[in-house]
């Protein structure tokens, strides 16, 4: 009778989860923002349960971290605040990442999303209009936002439209 010995290899999932890229992070060297969106990319690919998270499946940490963030703030505790805004930060970037994967958008379009809108808000400061009062400068915060809000319903509704036109060719 022949036998045959086969040497059987049980994958684990957590085997390969080493990052062996060209840039080496160290937890005590100095980090800026694109380091940090590095890391999630890497962890999105390298570690199984950040792989494994949805927009939708980060909701409750989001949620949680910025409670804890509130909690800083009233406990007047600095240190602790650093650490959970570093908390939702994580969490920004994460879903931009997760975003970005879907096609959805990136974390520069974020940053440029934000960044428009708070110029756009604030022509007393990046425009010509003069202000005389916090008063007026909240009603010009109320009024630009209003306008955003109709520009954004408008473009909802001409997507919808055209969606419907699209169905009728």
């Amino acid at each position: 009778m022949d036998f045959c010995i086969v040497s059987v290899r049980v994958l684990n999932r957590y085997e390969n989860c080493k990052y062996t890229g060209e840039k080496e992070y160290i937890e005590t060297q100095t980090h800026d923002l694109t380091d940090l969106e590095e890391i999630i990319h890497i962890l999105r690919n390298h570690c199984p349960w950040d792989k494994a998270q949805t927009l939708e499946t980060l909701k409750t940490t989001m949620a949680d971290e910025s409670n804890e963030v509130l909690d800083a703030i009233d406990n007047d505790d600095a240190d602790n605040l650093c650490e959970e805004l570093g908390d939702v930060l994580l969490q920004l970037v994460f879903m931009a990442d997760i975003a970005a994967e879907k096609g959805l958008f990136t974390m520069d379009d974020v940053i440029q999303g934000i960044s428009d809108k708070m110029i756009r808000r604030h022509p007393h400061v990046f425009g010509d209009v003069v202000v005389h009062s916090e008063q007026e400068i909240h009603d010009i915060w109320k009024q630009v936002k209003a306008k955003e809000k109709n520009e954004k319903a408008s473009r909802q509704k001409r997507r919808l439209y055209s969606l419907d036109i699209s169905k009728c060719i």
